[in-house]
């Protein structure tokens, strides 16, 4: 049977109307663009013409033909806004997302401050290679603690977690399998918080009862009896990094009776006391000390407290190398641009295990030194005045002779205002270009990691946000308010993109590894 074509279309009829014409496309104009890196401003490739409504897509794959990459790198691209004196205070860069016309041509404030005739400098800053997928569903809705879950913490591969809660006892629950694999009870108050060892060998939990304990995460046991000095609460603890110190880190931890104590884990002793904080001491932190040494073979330990200073000690042996003085409130929270890269230690994405010590030590000094290739150690602080303070305190290019600690006063980087409540939480991402703050203010903003430039502004909580956690690949931030709600945000517009409700009260923290989200909180359900 011969086959049969379809009738031919029927054209559109006009009854009496005229035929509307067709709009010709818009003439686009041809543009000078100067690609430059974001780190260094350096000149990434020379000024090239090319048409304006060149797509970013077709911006990446030009920037790396013309760079030469043996892989293709992702890039995300944005010009400055000019300076000009009558502009409201905002945002410091348009990003480009579609192109460059309709992005920078057609902007609703900027567009006259652009001609065709400027040359358009593109910064650009490489991406990470991998992606990481956003969570959309809630996958499991585990139940088992008997009161709220305070803390969550993934250990650094992401194939367990564990949560403190306020029934006194720590769980932890296997990823894959997403079920409960193990309840540590023998704390005698609530569990505070919860802190993996970077080898994922052990696992360190701080309770209400001052006690500090460690536990053996793959038999559920506990690790010799807990850890006691303290005279008040546990508010925070802190491993050695992995690459000071892979054979057995020592662990730091903080309490309420403003002292910070150094536990070894062989010994089971305080190997020292750091006292000197007049009031409650909120985090403590264990950092590399940037990558010069300056004498420091051990690191260094920052301490955050309520006497509204932020202490910074030698970790050998807990001598103090500064205080910084700048707030005017309790000092609440503390992030260092290498925290991802310290939590983590030898662990990246591709999820080989190291064979012995030595060679995790080497793999985590590899992945602390990229880090801080073109950047110090830089840590933010926030405080109940609603700011925050960016510090560099070893710069890298200091010689390593200068050891006395410096006199004066130190001056942070920059202050980062604009919050209106307390800062509750703030966090950089896995590779420091970025720190997201969150507040009692439901709102949560980004800043410039290096400079301290507000970024943007992420609205959409009706509630105190909470918590915040990065993605490993720096493109979403996922955050817990109280609210009830869990919220994604995608970086490359600064918009919401998931909304995971599933709550039935306050959450209280959450954490973020590979493409899984997990919370808990007040209604004693751990979600992911």
């Amino acid at each position: 049977m011969a086959t049969l074509l379809p009738p031919p279309k029927r054209q559109k009829v006009y009854h009496g109307v005229p035929k509307p014409v067709l709009e010709p496309p818009k003439p686009t104009s041809n543009i000078l663009v100067q690609f430059v890196s974001e780190d260094d401003g350096s000149a990434l490739a020379p000024a090239v013409n090319l048409p304006a409504d060149v797509s970013r897509e077709g911006l990446e794959v030009l920037l790396n033909k013309l760079t030469k990459s043996d892989e293709p790198v992702p890039f995300s691209f944005h010009v400055d806004c000019p300076e000009n004196v009558d502009a409201p205070p905002g945002p410091t860069r348009i990003v480009i997302s579609k192109s460059i016309q309709s992005d920078i041509l057609n902007h609703p404030t900027y567009a006259n401050s652009f001609t065709e005739e400027d040359v358009f400098v593109v910064r650009c800053s490489p991406q990470s290679v991998f992606r990481v997928r956003p969570a959309t569903r809630c996958s499991a809705s585990l139940s088992g603690h008997a009161s709220p879950i305070l803390c969550a913490s993934f250990s650094p591969t992401g194939a367990l977690l564990a949560t403190g809660s306020g029934d006194a006892t720590a769980r932890l629950w296997d990823l894959n399998t997403e079920t409960p694999s193990h309840t540590l009870v023998g704390h005698k108050g609530w569990v505070l918080c919860v802190e993996w060892e970077a080898m994922e060998r052990l696992l360190a939990s701080g309770g209400h009862d001052g006690q500090v304990r460690l536990w053996d995460p793959k038999a559920g046991k506990p690790v010799g009896d807990a850890l006691k000095g303290h005279t008040k609460w546990i508010t925070s603890l802190s491993w050695e990094p992995i690459h000071l110190n892979p054979k057995s880190p020592r662990l730091a931890s903080s309490s309420k009776d403003g002292t910070v104590r150094v536990w070894s884990t062989l010994t089971r002793k305080v190997e020292y006391t750091l006292g000197g904080h007049t009031a409650s001491v909120n985090v403590v932190k264990w950092g590399g000390g940037g990558t010069s040494g300056f004498g420091l073979k051990n690191g260094v330990l920052y301490t955050a407290s309520s006497d509204r200073t932020v202490r910074v000690w030698d970790a050998d042996g807990g001598r103090q190398l500064h205080i910084l003085k700048d707030h005017a409130h309790w000092v609440t929270t503390l992030t260092l641009n290498t925290d991802f890269v310290l939590r983590t230690g030898p662990f990246d994405h591709t999820g080989k295990r190291p064979s012995n010590d030595e060679e995790a030590q080497q793999l985590a000094l590899k992945r602390y030194t990229d880090v801080l290739a073109t950047t110090p150690e830089l840590l933010i602080t926030g405080s109940d005045d609603h700011t925050l303070f960016l510090w560099s305190l070893f710069p890298s290019s200091v010689p390593s002779s200068d050891m006395a600690p410096s006199q004066g006063k130190l001056k942070p980087i920059s202050r980062l205002t604009g919050h209106q409540r307390q800062i509750s939480h703030v966090a950089f991402s896995p590779d420091g270009r970025w720190a997201a703050s969150s507040s009692w203010d439901s709102s949560i903003r980004l800043w410039e990691g290096r400079t301290g430039k507000y970024v943007a502004t992420l609205r959409g909580h009706v509630g105190a946000v909470y918590r915040l956690a990065w993605s490993a690949d720096g493109r979403m931030l996922v955050s817990a308010s109280k609210d009830a709600t869990v919220k994604i945000w995608d970086l490359k517009t600064y918009k919401l993109k998931v909304d995971l409700p599933g709550h039935t009260d306050e959450v209280y923290c959450v954490d973020f590894v590979a493409d899984k989200v997990v919370s808990g909180g007040r209604d004693k359900h751990v979600k992911m």
